[in-house]
């Protein structure tokens, strides 16, 4: 997806000539396998560094465009959404010094990064999914504006023929509607590469595959989306259904996701993978920059198997087998696009030494997996993991079963550093990278760990938004202390009282979400109780559709109760509620907020949508607490 000439074709004839030229590449990868053109005499290890850009709020900025220009630098690009950012770093050798000279490439660019955000007046962070993400941030307006996004946008619409739905269930459940699918652009990762030779691809792939839970549950990083806490690593839920493309009436068929982590080991040759990707998933996009593969080769140039690698390229594994070439050589590579961003750098660093000693030592420890473990086993694996973090099982050799912090520091990290130490790698980087990985998973701190006990520490008197936007200022601060993420201190309410200030601005930042509502048909006397019981004033009448269509106060009830009538409990709640109540939306100003309810003496207003259905209510305790939360700030400064 690095090219922007892209279209999503809607001619068949344009269809079928891309389509022809994705079988013709292929058919020239099977040519170059067999006469052995594929470099395997050098092993390489590269990365991408996916990033937020947020505003001195901690909120979502669209920074994108006036950065690159600023930056001009070929190692930085855009990503979907104009609040990300993705940087490439330069490949090394995979021996000696490259985990020491990843992490100060990675250092030195992201440093250029956040200077380049500060100039503008925003900022730079590393997370999994930004805390401080609203479903309102998605819009078509916040898509980076290139041909490809919109040709993408436009390819997975149609495919889909409908909304995208979200629903992942954790200690929280989020069931989310969107109209397109923005909602990726809520994931950033540290995707690593692993060059690899043609004859060592299928037995390292599958290793890939086979270690892919443990990776996961030693960096998960990804627990909160729009203040909800899900899985440990929500990123691939979300990233899965994120762009499904799936229809769900269809359910005695079994469909593979385009985000997926395969079907079965590979037996054979890497072209298994390409072949199953094109067989299964129809072309999204095409582009007319073609060039014949036998023609390059023809006269002595490594071909670029553009279509091929276009096509691929919308097909999201979470290994993936990569085609490129390098100083004019082709080569294979395992892509590991399974890691978050962040916490920290030597915490990215060291996740990739990690998986980089586990490819090469597991391979040499246990072989191939196939046919010794089973594939759906390692799947289930990697859904514990991404769940659970730590607190996963896994299934291994021998029908044994581990809880991840045993398999990891008693089998895994020693056959990581066997694999590296088979490498050449530098032993001291090698100590130094997979200690932290070791201090991480004994003091059970994983990024998710420390965002949760965070977010949970802060207490009900600070509102989500507010929690959220400490996380990112926490974060931020810590990632330039350069310390790993198991090491930090929690985040606290009051981190960085300007930014949350900044977050008390919106509605939504202070609303209640946890509503007790009742239908207009329902009796009075319930409406009563449910103020007795929960101590609240007002109790919001929706209908079936979740739709606004009253509000009944505790003052409208002590007026009809006064009249003593004996026909009370035949009374429906539709006769007494206020019919028009006033209302706010989500994204409304507090102030703005504020003066209604001055202007119509109200001292509540519920919060809908634009269809009017009910999301939030909020009142003038709600506004009180806020107060006393910012008067105490101020004092304190």
């Amino acid at each position: 997806m690095g090219e922007h000439q892209v279209t999503a074709y809607q001619d068949k004839e344009q269809l079928r000539f891309f389509m022809k030229c994705v079988l013709r590449d292929l058919q020239a990868l099977e040519e170059m396998l067999g006469k052995g053109m594929i470099e395997s005499d050098r092993s390489r290890v590269g990365a991408e560094q996916e990033l937020f850009l947020v505003d001195p709020g901690g909120r979502p900025a669209p920074l994108a465009l006036p950065m690159l220009a600023a930056l001009d630098d070929p190692h930085f690009t855009t990503e979907l959404a104009q609040f990300n950012l993705e940087f490439n770093l330069d490949p090394f050798d995979f021996r000696g010094s490259c985990l020491r000279d990843l992490q100060l490439h990675l250092e030195e660019l992201l440093g250029r990064a956040r200077a380049a955000a500060r100039q503008l007046g925003g900022d730079v962070v590393m997370t999994g999914i930004l805390p401080t993400l609203r479903k309102e941030d998605l819009t078509a307006e916040a898509m980076t504006p290139l041909p490809r996004y919109f040709a993408l946008k436009e390819a997975m619409g149609r495919l889909r023929g409908g909304d995208f739905r979200l629903r992942i269930k954790g200690i929280d459940e989020l069931n989310v509607k969107h109209d397109t699918m923005m909602l990726e652009a809520c994931n950033t990762s540290f995707q690593i590469h692993l060059q690899v030779a043609a004859e060592d691809f299928v037995r390292l792939y599958n290793v890939s595959q086979l270690i892919a839970g443990p990776v996961m549950a030693a960096a998960v990083n990804s627990p909160l989306l729009f203040g909800k806490r899900l899985w440990r690593e929500t990123r691939l839920a979300l990233f899965q259904q994120s762009v499904d493309t799936r229809k769900a009436d269809l359910h005695q068929r079994q469909f593979m996701p385009r985000v997926s982590f395969g079907s079965d080991w590979v037996r054979r040759s890497v072209l298994e993978i390409y072949q199953e990707d094109i067989a299964r998933f129809r072309a999204l996009i095409g582009s007319d920059d073609y060039e014949d593969p036998y023609e390059a080769m023809a006269a002595g140039r490594a071909p670029r198997l553009y279509a091929l690698r276009l096509h691929t390229g919308t097909v999201y594994r979470w290994n993936r087998a990569c085609y490129g070439i390098s100083d004019g050589k082709p080569h294979l590579r395992i892509e590991n696009r399974l890691l978050p961003a962040g916490p920290s750098v030597i915490d990215e660093v060291a996740n990739a030494a990690f998986w980089f000693g586990l490819v090469h030592g597991a391979a040499a420890e246990y072989g191939d997996p196939a046919g010794r473990f089973g594939f759906d086993e390692a799947k289930d694996n990697l859904l514990s993991a991404a769940r659970l973090g730590l607190d996963a099982q896994f299934a291994w050799f021998g029908d044994s079963r581990h809880t991840a912090t045993e398999l990891i520091l008693d089998q895994l990290l020693p056959v990581a550093r066997q694999g590296l130490d088979s490498c050449g790698i530098d032993p001291a980087d090698s100590e130094r990278y997979l200690r932290v990985v070791q201090e991480r998973v004994e003091s059970r701190r994983t990024g998710a760990c420390w965002q949760l006990k965070s977010f949970m520490g802060m207490g009900d008197h600070t509102g989500p938004m507010a929690k959220a936007g400490a996380l990112v200022a926490a974060t931020i601060r810590n990632q330039l202390d350069g310390r790993p993420g198991h090491e930090w201190d929690l985040a606290a309410g009051d981190e960085e009282a300007p930014v949350s200030r900044r977050h008390y601005e919106h509605v939504e930042s202070f609303m209640t979400t946890d509503l007790f509502t009742v239908h207009e048909d329902e009796l009075v006397d319930l409406a009563a109780n449910m103020m007795d019981w929960q101590h609240i004033r007002h109790v919001p009448v929706e209908d079936d559709e979740h739709r606004l269509v009253g509000l009944v106060t505790h003052r409208a009830l002590m007026r009809f109760f006064s009249r003593g009538s004996a026909e009370v409990r035949q009374v429906s709640v539709g006769e007494i509620m206020e019919k028009e109540p006033v209302t706010v939306s989500a994204g409304a100003l507090t102030l703005d907020a504020f003066r209604l309810m001055r202007e119509h003496k109200v001292s509540c207003l519920p919060v809908v949508d634009g269809e009017r259905r009910l999301v939030g209510i909020v009142t003038d305790y709600d506004f009180m607490g806020v107060a006393a939360r910012l008067l105490e700030q101020k004092l304190q400064e």
